[in-house]
């Protein structure tokens, strides 16, 4: 086990390293310029189609779920134990400083979000079955031309194996270790209820993991935030100082302090951006899957659906973790992941620790049931569609196996395999850029025309 611990650890040095991190945030800043920061200058906009959304798509759409299904399916995989354990881990590795760098990759990430679903409600198929499938491996095959075929089969195949690291094992493990800890349950016990429950969901499909996300996505969400507000009002006297040292500990590095043992201006960086990504997952190309599902027919409707979920992972969700984690002066206790949110919790409001933990089960549950749906749709694009009932057993009976895992290692496999699905994401973005460019001119312009 350790000589595959050295060696999965000797290529996450490899794919983590400058080049992934500046080829990251190098595509955000590269789309975000190209599109003239409309994803940003957008925002509202994009809030207003969601909303729109609920309930259906254009009035002459195609697809499976409305827009705001299949939005609240991607943030069912996106939010979870990144925004819990995943920010604790990055400040403490990183320091408060990692928080800044998290907050520059998601805004960057949302160009990035934006472009991924542009492509994949554009360059869309419908399968043997009907059902609409999209993601970087459709609009590779299909907008780069079948020369690049290949780059979309790579892709398809780390998605297909890194589900099971940070959509499947890694949320299992999370929930079972923060169970343990709170509620004495043995991590078997959660593996095998974890398991009862994705069975039970998946066995319906995309619809059915689209109405289960939709009901509870939004409510996880909310109530996750306003427990954070409420431990943030109780530490009220030191956000000014928290907020100070998350902008100046991103360029100065953090000194060490109680359980911190300091981190470099690199650390803050490395660990903010690994951690910024494995949380909202912009240049993954995993949340276009699920938006190829969308019933529309606006690929730049969708897009801007999409680039929200960069937003309320990162700048809110991932933030109040980070902030609550700052203020309570726990990032200094030399705890680490899960435990670390659940003791900054339990300083700001009593019982903080226990409302951690049913949140981060939540939030994982509904992970795996997103993840389970990308994973489905590589193998189908691999295999076709008889390799979907496989697939969809060996991802539930994974899960106890992934529950009693070390967590050490767990991380590190996801950490490697998200970088390793990113790689031909990112080449793919690049190509296909002035195809989204020309796409989000043309819906501006006739939208100016309209309103003439």
């Amino acid at each position: 086990m350790e000589a595959i611990s050295n060696f999965v650890s000797a290529i996450n040095g490899l794919v983590w390293g400058p080049p992934m991190l500046v080829l990251i945030l190098g595509v955000g800043l590269f789309l975000s310029l190209g599109l003239k920061l409309m994803p940003i200058l957008h925002l509202g906009e994009g809030f207003r189609l969601m909303w729109q959304g609920r309930t259906g798509g254009d009035a002459v759409s195609e697809g499976e779920i409305p827009p705001f299904q299949a939005l609240m399916t991607a943030l069912s995989a996106t939010i979870g134990t990144g925004n819990i354990a995943g920010v604790a881990t990055a400040v403490f590795l990183g320091g408060p400083g990692a928080l800044f760098w998290m907050w520059l990759t998601a805004l960057v990430g949302m160009a990035t979000k934006y472009s991924e679903a542009v492509l994949a409600v554009k360059f869309r198929e419908v399968d043997e079955r009907g059902a609409h499938v999209g993601g970087p491996m459709y609009y590779i095959r299909n907008g780069l031309g079948r020369k690049w075929a290949w780059l979309g089969v790579l892709f398809a195949i780390f998605a297909a194996i890194a589900g099971f690291g940070i959509g499947n094992t890694v949320q299992a493990n999370s929930v079972a270790d923060v169970l343990h800890t709170n509620f004495a349950l043995p991590h078997w016990a959660t593996g095998l209820i974890l398991m009862v429950l994705v069975g039970m969901v998946l066995i319906g499909g995309i619809r059915r993991i689209g109405h289960v996300a939709s009901a509870l996505v939004p409510l996880m969400a909310i109530s996750y935030v306003v427990i954070g507000l409420a431990a943030l009002a109780a530490n009220a006297s030191e956000l000014p100082a928290a907020f100070a040292m998350v902008f100046t500990d991103a360029f100065t590095g953090t000194a060490a302090e109680g359980g911190f043992a300091g981190a470099a201006v690199w650390a803050a960086i490395r660990f903010g951006v690994a951690r910024g990504v494995f949380s909202n997952e912009a240049g993954l190309g995993s949340a276009p899957i699920a938006h190829a599902a969308a019933q529309t027919r606006d690929p730049i409707n969708q897009g801007m659906v999409a680039m929200l979920g960069t937003f309320i992972d990162t700048i809110i969700v991932c933030t109040i973790t980070g902030m609550v984690i700052i203020t309570s002066g726990a990032w200094t206790s030399g705890e680490s992941g899960a435990a670390l949110t659940s003791d900054a919790f339990a300083l700001g409001i009593p019982g903080g620790n226990y409302l951690v933990a049913v949140a981060l089960a939540i939030f994982a549950f509904t992970t795996i049931l997103g993840w389970s749906f990308y994973g489905e749709r590589s193998v189908e694009f691999l295999f076709g569609v008889k390799a979907i009932v496989p697939y969809r057993v060996l991802w539930i009976l994974a899960i106890p196996v992934g529950a009693t895992l070390k967590l050490g290692f767990v991380w590190l496999l996801a950490d490697t395999l998200n970088a390793m699905m990113a790689l031909p994401n990112l080449i793919a973005l690049v190509l296909l850029s002035p195809v989204v460019f020309r796409l989000t001119r043309e819906h501006f312009e006739n939208q100016r025309k309209v309103g003439v």
